[in-house]
């Protein structure tokens, strides 16, 4: 997942955005599950990586014309999966309903390159054992994931993921303790943010943008994506970031 020097300073024009954050997003997962020991199937049109009972079968939608037999294959594995199901439509064009799953929509945002100011309090891209651990619990706390509880240490973010080319994983620290937590991935020449999540203690004290903008800084010079929840939208809007499109999300859970 790494970016040659020759696509840095270009921009994205937003109708290719729903495109490009699916990539980077089956690039992050298919990173994660390699170093996570599972299963990851590659097909034309999606991405699955089948997991264990804790982590679930991830699948991402990777164009928005679906083919019969692809379709016939996600709703094979949803069947045999042994943990939840997870799936993430950018282009909000397939159908999944028959799945008996619950969706939820969310936009698709992208920042085109630019400054960034500095953040208000000490951001580190991480690089130690221990502070890997700390940004899991962050991770479990933030999204409430109660599926990773009792905590397991590398289960979510295991140690060999700081080491893959293009991805990094980012804490803000207040009061001595780690109060924010993020995951960037680079890759073909686009930054994407994931897990970018506030431990509840520290929430609404400036946390979240602290944690954007130290992360954005290394990616300053790229275009940049990210799926935004309804409370973060306002977050990065205020950074820069514009919709370009609507992912519809799908869970089993």
């Amino acid at each position: 997942m790494t970016t040659e020097a020759n696509e840095r300073g270009w921009s994205l024009s937003a109708s290719d955005a729903p495109l490009r954050q699916a990539r980077n997003s089956a690039a992050f997962w298919a990173t994660t599950g390699r170093v996570r020991g599972h299963e990851v199937l590659r097909r034309r049109g999606f991405l699955a990586v089948v997991g264990d009972r804790r982590a679930g079968l991830r699948i991402l939608i990777q164009e928005p014309d679906l083919r019969r037999e692809e379709l016939a294959e996600i709703t094979e594995l949803a069947a045999r999966a042994t943990g939840p199901v997870d799936a993430e439509d950018p282009f909000s064009s397939t159908d999944l309903r028959h799945l008996d799953m619950r969706s939820w929509q969310m936009p698709v945002m992208l920042r085109q390159p630019d400054v960034v100011a500095e953040p208000a309090m000490a951001v580190i891209r991480l690089r130690s054992e221990e502070d890997l651990r700390a940004a899991e619990r962050t991770v479990i706390a933030a999204f409430e994931l109660a599926r990773f509880v009792p905590y397991r240490a590398g289960e979510i973010i295991p140690t060999a993921l700081i080491h893959e080319p293009g991805v990094d994983v980012f804490i803000a620290s207040l009061d001595g303790e780690t109060a924010g937590v993020c995951v960037t991935v680079v890759h073909g020449g686009l930054g994407s943010h994931y897990w970018v999540g506030t431990a509840p203690a520290f929430r609404s004290r400036g946390v979240g943008r602290a944690i954007m903008l130290g992360s954005l800084a290394p990616m300053a010079d790229l275009p940049v994506t990210l799926t935004a929840s309804r409370l973060g939208r306002p977050l990065y809007e205020s950074l820069g970031f514009a919709v370009t499109a609507v992912s519809t999300w799908w869970s089993s859970r």
